[in-house]
């Protein structure tokens, strides 16, 4: 099944007779086809896609034709009033996590008429959570552009590159080669800055120590996530021991990681190898998240995860352990797993991670 017949099957079951999609990234994953102004209204009875002139052409080539092309003359919930009266809809779903409060003011003004309420958001997320094998071997493309920008940015790097134009050597590298965009902003941080989960690339020259990388590609709508680290310099023995716990971390995790395995316990086992090296409280972030058009949904592989969540086939995740030392540095290694349709376990992740010296 499409999906979107499966997000019709679970608005039926959830009592609904149409829902208003207005997220750009939910609208694609239903439709097929990227745009920026527009409208999906899902029906009991037809689907649209409502959007302008300016997107009319490419939409009625690329669109998938479960959905009707709609340029409305009016406005567009205008439109959406007379096509839901026209498929005999009353209950009408709305994204509750896409909807600003005024937003939905301008929904319940022009809608009066249709019942109202959230829902849509959170039959989407649990749709999205299971990825098919079209899903799978999208994601491993766009993570193999990633890893092709790690091999490339090895072979570019020196001494007077600044934290920016790491950052942007593999964003060019990834759009030259095939990415649609790139997944989220880069990260490229060294020295102290690496201490910095999510530090912003500084306009100064690298320093020396751990540079820590984390970027993705974008294609076909899918996202891929990585993160290495490496080190500028010649690494001492508490350097190496630290990247090396991260790696010691990492690597049984990804052992233990299969169909039916805890999303809590898969943090745990990471965890207890940082704590137990005398790196307690320096690992502040979860284990990893699920990847697919978002960059971060569901599962969480955390601490905090609920204790029935466990892995199941067509989950992606990222396994991302790290060890940040305030002011001193920090180190993390990040690879994205799925588990496939039929249960194994795959890595989309190629890159070396054993510790690398440079200059």
């Amino acid at each position: 099944m499409s999906h979107l017949s499966n997000f019709k099957a679970l608005l039926e079951k959830a009592g609904k007779d149409a829902a208003i999609i207005s997220d750009k990234t939910n609208q694609r994953y239903l439709s097929d086809f990227d745009f920026d102004d527009g409208l999906v209204l899902v029906t009991k009875g037809q689907s649209y896609l409502i959007t302008d002139f300016r997107y009319a052409e490419a939409a009625r080539a690329e669109c998938s034709s479960e959905l009707t092309v709609m340029i409305p003359e009016g406005g567009q919930l205008l439109c959406v009033a007379g096509l839901l009266s026209d498929n005999a809809c009353k209950t009408v779903a709305t994204e509750e996590q896409a909807l600003s409060c005024a937003e939905y003011e301008r929904y319940c003004n022009a809608l009066k008429d249709f019942t109202l309420s959230g829902g849509a958001s959170a039959i989407l997320t649990e749709l999205r959570l299971i990825k098919d094998e079209r899903e799978l071997d999208t994601i491993a493309h766009a993570q193999s552009i990633t890893d092709a920008a790690f091999s490339h940015i090895l072979g570019v790097l020196h001494p007077d590159m600044t934290e920016i134009e790491v950052a942007l050597e593999l964003e060019f590298f990834m759009r030259r080669n095939g990415a649609e965009d790139i997944a989220f902003p880069t990260i490229a941080v060294s020295g102290t800055n690496s201490a910095r989960p999510h530090g912003v690339p500084r306009r100064c020259r690298l320093e020396r120590g751990f540079l820590t990388m984390d970027f993705g590609a974008k294609a076909d709508g899918y996202c891929s996530d990585m993160t290495r680290t490496v080190f500028l310099g010649r690494a001492g023995e508490e350097e190496k021991r630290l990247y090396h716990t991260v790696l010691s971390a990492q690597t049984a995790a990804l052992d233990a990681l299969c169909e039916g395995a805890s999303c809590r316990e898969m943090d745990r086992i990471a965890r207890d190898i940082i704590d137990g090296a005398g790196y307690k409280g320096m690992f502040g972030h979860s284990l990893g998240h699920g990847v697919g058009m978002f960059i971060h949904e569901n599962p969480r592989l955390s601490f905090a995860a609920k204790p029935d969540s466990v892995l199941k086939r067509g989950h992606v995740v990222t396994v991302e352990p790290g060890i940040y030392d305030a002011g001193k540095y920090g180190c993390r290694i990040e690879d994205m797993v799925a588990i496939g349709t039929d249960g194994s376990v795959r890595n989309f992740t190629k890159s070396p991670k054993e510790l690398i010296e440079l200059f």
